[in-house]
């Protein structure tokens, strides 16, 4: 098949090489600065050479866009806008992934038919492997102390919240999951790690060496935040706008780490064979 892949990070550079090697036809743009990283064979397209054919499935970054005017291509020798590129996809099909309610009225608003790689549950699952991974490497990295027997809280109990609670764990720290629902809270205590609702944590935010959070919706305002001891280091995995009143953290001189796409910055090749094989199931193409 003919891939024409439009930007993106790490994640794509791998993926490009996978589908390579599987005797895929490829043509890259935006990518300049990983050219001579990927085979001879890959076409490299400039704007001007970006015809795109009936043929070619055109693979898209994860997120499309994070700021909603550019293409997210951080191997391009320059920003791409997205208004230049969005004329060439009309009445085409795109993937790509986390891509946002306006950003799907734009490509309708072009008749492009934009299925977003992310609501595949199967890589949405796999790719909390690389999440949780990722913000235990940052919980250590950036604490002076063995993280066997702290007290961790993560705020959520979604896909990564679950994933992350169970390695936690399995690293002996004392995990607390702050959850809304009662099902949430139930299956929280079920699975051995203590339960507290999230809307009422408020002065118990006191006593966690590290608060994690997953909710994409500002959880830790600055009425909590100034419950917070000053050492205790605070990860935020959740996409904008966050989790975490961004001004009260700086009043407060609190440690705090926004870390986004773990997957493509901790784990590039594994989260690679992951969309390759949702790519292959939503194409119908066997993987053998």
């Amino acid at each position: 098949m003919k891939f024409l892949f439009l930007g993106g990070d790490l994640r794509t550079v791998k993926l490009i090489q996978l589908l390579n090697n599987s005797k895929h036809e490829i043509y890259i743009f935006g990518m300049e600065k990983m050219e001579e990283e990927l085979e001879e064979n890959i076409q490299k397209l400039s704007i001007d050479m970006l015809n795109i054919n009936e043929n070619m499935v055109v693979i898209a970054p994860i997120p499309f866009t994070k700021d909603g005017e550019k293409l997210n291509a951080p191997f391009s020798s320059k920003d791409i806008n997205i208004k230049e590129i969005l004329p060439l996809l009309k009445n085409k099909t795109l993937i790509a992934g986390s891509i946002s309610e306006k950003m799907q009225q734009t490509f309708k608003n072009y008749q492009i038919q934009a299925i977003d790689i992310m609501e595949n549950e199967e890589l949405a699952i796999f790719n909390t492997i690389a999440t949780a991974e990722g913000a235990i490497d940052i919980a250590i990295s950036n604490t002076e102390y063995n993280i066997h027997g702290r007290k961790v809280l993560i705020l959520g109990f979604g896909k990564v919240a679950k994933t992350l609670a169970y390695k936690l764990a399995s690293l002996s720290v004392k995990v607390t999951c702050a959850a809304r629902k009662q099902a949430d809270l139930a299956w929280i205590e079920t699975l051995g790690y203590k339960a507290e609702n999230i809307n009422y944590l408020d002065e118990k935010l006191n006593k966690y060496d590290i608060i994690i959070n997953t909710v994409p919706q500002i959880i830790l305002t600055k009425e909590k935040l100034k419950n917070v001891q000053k050492n205790t280091l605070i990860i935020d995995l959740a996409s904008k706008p966050g989790g975490v009143d961004q001004e009260a953290i700086k009043t407060f001189d609190l440690k705090y780490i926004w870390a986004l796409a773990l997957p493509g910055k901790y784990a590039p090749l594994s989260s690679a064979m992951y969309i390759k094989k949702a790519i292959y199931n939503i194409l119908n193409i066997d993987d053998k």
